[in-house]
């Protein structure tokens, strides 16, 4: 018997749920709000084990992107073609929805254009992506609306000030969001909607009966028909066989920097590194490919070596000669598989889930939302 909850919080904040969504983050709030928008009368709750959104939602670079050619490239040694424009596809898709489900303007939306680059020593690799410029802009074509998405664009060089870089190739259609308003506005909407979230619930385990499920979380026992599992890196505490593995992302930003030159989303080693303006100052992040099995990991957390290799590619190529202090350094947790395809699919009897974003959660999460919430409307 629990003798912290009372009565009274047992029947109003932990019993006769219709929908129990597990993660705060993009999937579980458009998930939400699809299922809101849809049945207005569902009694739905969001339960999170952090204090805000536990994985990478808020913890991201805010790249409101699809894919940069060296990712599309390393992505078709894995995937056939049919399935790499699928996911595009769906990244685009995502994209659409989430910037309807929030505004552009409350989450500071910027069409900066993205921009790939590569280092003067990587000259075989440059040729080989700038060769595929065409062939990925026929393809793309064929599932999003604009032509030309690729383009070298070596004049930006000197205009950001880069230094050792020898080409960049621009993609005119990726934006940038200020990722604590979009969460903040998501979560926002969907409260105003009447959905309820409760932070710091961690979810133990799941229990079936004949009427309901019981989910056992440190803060008590949570009752609902139904259950939908948008935990993403976390869902393998409770699925282990799912082909769903961790991947920190570490993060550092700048002070303010004076006449900061540089605008827009950047990727660089196969979006292993990347980079953006904000507020007068840069972000970078990335790294993991030093150390995968290091960084295959659901812990928070920053490694030496790691930053020192952000800050080395902040010294030699985005700010060469120019010294910048680091004001805040911080890490995210992502979720990656063997496809790149997200898993939306219902596990067991009333269970759902949609996780797996492959480190596209911007792009994509706001789709995967809705399609597990169509999932269980039809279920």
């Amino acid at each position: 018997m629990n003798t912290s909850i009372s009565y009274w919080e047992q029947n109003s904040f932990f019993s006769n749920y219709d929908v129990i969504i597990v993660g705060s983050g993009i999937v579980g709030l458009s998930a939400a709000l699809n299922l809101k928008l849809a049945q207005p009368l569902l009694n739905i709750a969001i339960l999170d084990a952090g204090f805000l959104p536990s994985g990478a939602s808020t913890k991201n670079a805010g790249f409101a992107c699809f894919g940069s050619i060296s990712e599309m490239i390393e992505e078709l040694e894995t995937s056939t073609e049919d399935e790499l424009l699928e996911v595009v596809s769906m990244r685009w898709k995502g994209l659409e929805r989430l910037l309807k489900y929030v505004g552009k303007q409350p989450i500071d939306y910027q069409l900066n254009s993205g921009y790939e680059i590569f280092r003067n020593a990587e000259t075989n690799f440059s040729d080989l992506c700038t060769d595929k410029i065409n062939y990925f802009n026929k393809l793309l074509n064929s599932v999003l609306p604009m032509p030309d998405i690729f383009a070298v664009n070596n004049a930006k060089i000197s205009e950001f000030g880069f230094g050792d870089v020898r080409t960049i190739i621009q993609n005119k259609y990726e934006g940038q969001i200020d990722t604590g308003k979009m969460m903040k506005v998501f979560i926002q909407r969907v409260q105003y909607l009447g959905v309820s979230i409760f932070n710091n619930c961690n979810l133990q385990r799941i229990e079936q009966t004949d009427s309901h499920l019981n989910l056992i979380c440190n803060q008590g026992i949570f009752q609902t028909k139904k259950v939908v599992l948008a935990t993403n890196a976390f869902i393998s505490n409770l699925f282990p066989d799912l082909d769903v593995k961790p991947g920190r992302g570490q993060v550092l930003i700048t002070e303010p920097i004076k006449d900061l030159k540089i605008k827009g989303t950047f990727h660089y080693d196969k979006g292993y590194y990347y980079f953006r303006n904000i507020h007068n100052r840069i972000l970078i992040g990335g790294g993991r490919n030093l150390d995968f099995k290091a960084e295959e990991t659901q812990q928070m957390g920053i490694t030496d070596h790691l930053q020192f290799q952000l800050e080395n590619l902040l010294q030699e190529v985005i700010l060469p000669g120019i010294k910048v202090k680091i004001e805040q350094r911080w890490s995210g947790i992502m979720a990656f598989g063997e496809t790149l395809k997200p898993i939306i699919t219902q596990l067991q009897p009333n269970v759902f889930c949609a996780v797996r974003c492959n480190g596209m959660g911007i792009a994509i999460g706001s789709l995967m939302g809705e399609q597990v919430a169509n999932l269980i409307l039809s279920s």
